[in-house]
């Protein structure tokens, strides 16, 4: 993981990536975080992170509520009179947004919140583009840009994977052309002057309109953010085009964890979703019960520490807590092993033990006082300033994890991780 950023950052910085220009457009930012993707992907390290799946006929009812959200969620004929711009993140755990829940109701009436359908359940009297997105991407340019050839052999000649960048400009770079102008036309009639958006870097067409016409930009954190996170690690600082103004942080961990781009300002909001346990909670907790958090990317991998674990400790209550976007039989759940589903933070309140790789929920399972252990598999450099600090342990593999099983460390302070809320709205 660290030497795939390496090698990004390498060719970023001797190509001058960053100030790349196609038809006024900074395509770089637009591509990177997909190119770490599928750099992962193509070299075996990881999974789909976020497996989407849709049958003919899920795709064919996704058309049909496109073409009928032009009218029925139509963002351009809302009505009211709003002041901000809300994107919420498409995963709602018990239907519930946590990212942006506690901003939604603070905003009140005075927020316009879009929320698209595409790959989730919309909020209740939210609205969408998804008509537009969807048209947005559906031609691609043929058009061949020089440099793509160029950044192909570079990046191929540095990680030995190949990755087509010109079929990524081909789909992104109009596509955020397109986008741009429609959420510019928005911003413009619904007289926006804030906007808050979860995973920017997946809403640069947004970012970037906002910024056309000077309105500010906050991003909300929804998940790690790491010095190997290629949406938010940009080494020295650099000018990046299309970024938010703020980032607004669950703890001060985060705040200077990963270099931002210059420009952008982080600081410490809190969350409302968690916080630690009382005295009496954390002696309610099942000291056999071990949870291992497993997501898309290395999940596979990680079942087998699990499967060690419940060999060499018989004893144990092991759990294989399965990410939202798995399912079921995406596994063949090995003997002592026993697959968990549904609330992360349910389960992790009764849990003693817990064992991840680069997963949200590690953190989250700090603050509820698990012993933390990282498996060493690909992504587990997410986890390094967290291991740095003592909060949590580096197992090198899975016949290690039962002798280390009773040293794990608790959070020393979990409130640097997830702060009480102070929403400055």
């Amino acid at each position: 993981m660290r030497t795939l950023c390496e090698a990004v950052w390498t060719v970023e910085r001797e190509l001058d990536l960053l100030t790349w220009q196609i038809d006024e457009v900074r395509p770089w930012p637009i591509i990177r975080m997909r190119i770490f993707h599928e750099l992962t992907r193509r070299s075996g390290l990881h999974g789909d992170p976020h497996p989407v799946r849709r049958t003919r006929a899920d795709q064919a009812r996704l058309v049909g509520k496109h073409l009928a959200g032009t009218v029925t969620r139509n963002p351009f004929l809302a009505r009211g009179s709003f002041d901000s711009l809300v994107i919420p993140h498409p995963r709602k755990p018990g239907g519930v947004e946590i990212y942006t829940d506690s901003l939604r109701a603070a905003l009140g009436s005075s927020a316009l919140v879009l929320d698209s359908g595409i790959n989730g359940t919309p909020l209740p009297d939210s609205h969408n583009l998804d008509f537009f997105t969807s048209a947005a991407g559906a031609v691609r340019s043929r058009k061949v840009h020089a440099r793509c050839a160029e950044i192909t052999a570079a990046l191929e000649a540095a990680t030995g994977v190949r990755v087509p960048i010109g079929s990524l400009i081909g789909r992104e770079v109009p596509k955020h052309a397109r986008l741009r102008a429609v959420y510019r036309a928005l911003l413009r009639r619904r007289r926006i002057k804030t906007v808050y958006v979860v995973v920017a870097y997946f809403h640069q067409h947004l970012v970037g309109a906002a910024r056309d016409l000077g309105i500010r930009v906050v991003e909300l954190q929804h998940g790690v953010i790491s010095p190997y996170h290629l949406g938010y690690s940009y080494p020295g600082r650099p000018d990046v085009a299309d970024q938010p103004d703020e980032l607004w942080c669950f703890g001060s961990y985060w705040t200077d964890v990963a270099e931002l781009p210059a420009g952008m300002k982080a600081s410490v909001v809190g969350s409302s979703f968690i916080a630690p346990l009382t005295s009496a909670e954390l002696t309610a907790k099942d000291p056999r019960l071990v949870v291992f958090l497993s997501q898309g990317t290395t999940g596979p991998t990680l079942l087998g520490y699990a499967a060690a674990l419940a060999a060499a400790r018989p004893d144990l209550d092991v759990a294989f807590h399965l990410h939202p976007s798995e399912r079921s039989t995406d596994y063949v759940v090995p003997v002592g092993v026993r697959l968990s589903a549904g609330n992360t933070l349910a389960v992790l309140k009764t849990a003693t033990y817990q064992v991840g790789v680069s997963t949200t929920a590690l953190f989250e399972g700090m603050v509820l006082g698990c012993r933390t252990a990282v498996a060493e598999l690909p992504g587990h450099e997410y986890l390094a300033p967290a291991i740095a600090r003592g909060d949590s342990v580096l197992v090198a593999g899975p016949e290690e994890l039962a002798p280390a099983l009773s040293t794990l460390p608790q959070a020393s302070d979990p409130t640097t991780y997830y702060a009480p809320l102070r929403l400055p709205v």
